[in-house]
């Protein structure tokens, strides 16, 4: 088989050697990554940090590489939504399994352990603020995996088809997927410390998680749906933004994913805690301890 050359339109490869948005050189990448929205919590993960090896900062991704207890990893700042992560994966991906003076995939494939740490709002009254949720399955709002061959080998198609009779889904929104979070990760992380949820990735902030200011919204009653909505004992806990793409892109290009988040919300009581970083900083040890 002739072997494929990526062009240069396709994979941008900067002066120095480095991928194009993140800026990091195929040498830096570490197996294991801690993915995080906040490019200024990237600082509190590599608080942690055994050494300080290198830094790198474009736009908002931010990332710091060192050590953690002997073992290299890197902690890696992806913005916020769902169109970050398919950059930052593919790029993570590019760095691990394209070689990048030849543009050829290599021939053994790198697999990569990403754990996105980030907040979230509950949609079950009984979750209270501060708990950590695992994506256990994650439910993409957002359409990135459609755009990719071999998505419903990866999907829980039965899940899917459910949640979109019973939501009566308008078809003017992007199909949703269900992708589990990599099982091994889940219960070596999860133990028995935290809610396995099952968590929406949604597409936005505001309209697109039921929140009305000033414009109305398509489905005001969406959020009350998704609440009363089961499927084989499975309800939906949990609303944030990236965690379908990252665990749905993960399993297609072959790497070990899933997403932890501190629950700062809650919905359905309409209780908040914008003093969060405590629980979150908690977290953050707890999975460098377990990664």
């Amino acid at each position: 088989m002739e072997k494929r050359i990526i062009p240069s339109s396709e994979l941008i490869i900067n002066s120095d050697g480095s991928v194009f948005h993140l800026h990091l050189r195929p040498e830096m990448l570490t197996d294991r990554v801690i993915l995080v929205g906040d490019p200024s919590r990237v600082d509190i993960v590599a608080s942690f940090f055994d050494t300080r090896d290198f830094e790198v900062s474009s736009r908002e991704f931010h990332t710091i590489g060192g050590t953690y207890q002997g073992k290299p990893i890197m902690c890696l700042s992806h913005g916020i939504g769902p169109d970050n992560i398919d950059i930052v994966i593919n790029e993570l991906d590019a760095l691990a399994n394209i070689n990048f003076e030849t543009r050829e995939i290599n021939p053994e494939h790198r697999q990569l352990t990403l754990v996105r740490i980030g907040t979230s709002g509950a949609l079950q009254p009984e979750l209270k603020l501060g708990t950590p949720v695992i994506a256990e399955k994650a439910i993409g709002f957002d359409g990135v995996l459609n755009y990719y061959a071999g998505r419903n080998e990866v999907a829980d198609l039965d899940f899917e088809k459910a949640f979109i009779e019973k939501t009566a889904w308008n078809p003017l929104w992007a199909n949703p997927y269900v992708v589990n979070a990599d099982a091994e990760l889940v219960d070596r992380i999860g133990r028995d410390d935290m809610v396995r949820g099952n968590t929406i990735s949604a597409v936005g902030f505001y309209g697109p998680q039921g929140r009305q200011l000033r414009l109305p919204l398509a489905s005001p009653t969406l959020n009350r749906t998704i609440e009363e909505f089961e499927h084989n004992g499975r309800r939906v806990t949990n609303y944030e933004m990236e965690s379908a793409p990252l665990q749905g892109l993960g399993r297609l290009m072959g790497h070990r994913a899933m997403t932890v988040c501190t629950i700062i919300a809650n919905r359905m009581n309409t209780e908040a805690n914008p003093n969060y970083k405590t629980a979150v900083t908690d977290l953050i040890g707890t999975v460098l301890d377990r990664i």
